[in-house]
């Protein structure tokens, strides 16, 4: 409230009303305000009820749309019903000053114009127009040409010098790139400015999503962006019935990275070793390693366009699952040789700083890690809206399921194959730790591999079986 107010006036994304209840009213404005600040590169547009337009003073609102009827229809699921794509707006009373107001938070248009009755509307000055009166405004947001990257959007706006370095971890910041903090404000402003993490205009400042997910001090400050948080959860045994921990994250990806694996690191379980000499030695279940790039990829991969999901760590008796929002654009089986990045910005500066691998060399470096603890493959999972990787803990390969044989027997022949080997029985028996009278038992697990598509010899022609080299089946 205090940011718009701020604003001094109305504009085509954002617009005063005292007490105006007429739900066809409201229905054209979200309809006209997603517009519009889709076309004035705006994440959202908004209604205030409550204050008194050309003069911004807060009157209060009679507006109450918990308790608003359309017919014996709510009136939020009435205007839901009526738009067309339903898109998530927002409805929010509260008190400000001590007088009732209503906030309507309506996203930004993305890829076709939101209509409202099948009519799409469009703010003109302070002025509603229908859409299909300006068609290169309609193409525009048809042509998706008014959108860019999440990472360049704006998570904060119209602030001044001074909020920036309240929001934002500056001093983490310049550690992070190697660079000596700069003796004046300016020099702040100006990293960064040329780092894009913040934008100027018209003499104060935006803080991007980028800036804000890579340095907030606390992203429930972003309002957009308080769910983009890590959660990491413990539970008991191999359910989610008793929850240990609960810890919700709130700072930004790049500081406050290294902060949750230490967090991360003292809630795994360990195993206790005698080396030589009689020293007892701790080490951690799962390869750190791995899961510093597992959770640096879920990061930076996620689609933040899906709203509702945390990127979240849940750590199990037997295992850790790390999931982040999002399909991925490039298919699970393929994790290991290729790379696609819906953020390459977010990428790019996490690898700059050293968080994450260059491109497509993370996965392959989490399987020889846990190949080297002799755990099971891990399982990279395709959900609803959603990508999971799996982690488990140690079992010995009799008590592996066929699936998690072939699946170890394809992740260690792709890994083979990204080295620029080839797997053989022998590689494979060195993988899983056994000894050579397992012969015939890593034979099975090569065999069924193949029958399963998963695999191919890399030299179709030859007659030793023995000494047979394999390659995974796309290459």
């Amino acid at each position: 409230m205090d940011r718009l107010l701020k604003t001094g006036r109305e504009s085509e994304w954002l617009e005063f009303k005292e007490s105006n209840k007429n739900p066809e009213m409201i229905g054209e404005r979200i309809s006209a305000l997603s517009n519009s600040a889709a076309l004035h590169h705006e994440q959202f547009g908004y209604i205030i009820f409550g204050v008194e337009d050309g003069t911004l003073k807060v009157v209060g609102t009679t507006f109450k749309p918990s308790s608003e009827k359309v017919g014996n229809e709510p009136i939020e699921s009435w205007l839901l019903h009526r738009l067309n794509p339903k898109i998530d707006f927002r409805l929010f009373e509260f008190e400000y000053n001590e007088k009732p107001v209503v906030i309507v938070q309506i996203p930004s248009a993305s890829l076709q114009p939101v209509r409202f009755n099948r009519e799409a509307y469009i703010r003109i000055g302070s002025t509603t127009r229908k859409l299909n009166e300006f068609p290169d405004k309609e193409r525009k947001i048809w042509q998706n040409e008014v959108h860019s990257s999440f990472e360049s959007e704006i998570a904060l706006s119209n602030i001044g010098a001074s909020d920036i370095i309240e929001l934002l971890d500056t001093q983490t910041f310049f550690e992070l790139i190697k660079i000596p903090y700069p003796e004046s404000r300016e020099g702040v402003i100006e990293r960064l400015l040329n780092e894009k993490m913040i934008a100027r205009t018209n003499g104060r400042f935006n803080i991007t999503n980028l800036g804000a997910l890579l340095l907030a001090k606390d992203l429930n400050n972003f309002e957009a962006l308080s769910r983009k948080a890590v959660r990491f959860i413990k539970y008991e045994g191999k359910d989610k019935l008793k929850t240990l921990k609960d810890a919700p994250g709130k700072r930004g990806y790049a500081v406050g990275f290294a902060s949750l694996m230490t967090y991360i690191e003292v809630q795994l379980p360990t195993e206790e070793s005698i080396e030589k000499g009689g020293i007892r030695h701790e080490k951690t279940t799962y390869p750190i390693l791995s899961l510093r790039e597992l959770i640096a990829n879920a990061l930076i991969h996620q689609d933040f366009r899906v709203t509702g999901i945390h990127p979240t760590i849940e750590l199990y008796s037997d295992r850790i699952e790390i999931s982040n929002p999002g399909t991925p654009i490039v298919s699970p089986n393929r994790f290991i040789d290729s790379y696609r990045s819906r953020n390459e910005k977010l990428a790019a500066f996490m690898r700059r700083i050293g968080i994450c691998e260059e491109k497509g060399s993370g996965i392959d470096k989490v399987v020889f890690q846990v190949e080297q603890f002799n755990l099971p493959p891990p399982s990279f999972q395709e959900l609803e809206n959603q990508t999971k990787v799996v982690l488990y803990s140690y079992r010995p390969l009799s008590l592996l399921s066929k699936e998690e044989k072939i699946r170890a027997c394809y992740q260690h022949c792709c890994l083979k194959y990204v080295s620029s080997g080839t797997m053989t029985n022998q590689t494979l028996r060195e993988r899983f730790k056994v000894e050579e009278k397992d012969i015939s038992v890593v034979s099975r697990i090569i065999k069924d591999t193949v029958e399963e598509g998963m695999i191919k010899l890399s030299d179709p022609d030859s007659a030793s079986r023995k000494y047979s080299k394999y390659i995974p089946s796309w290459a």
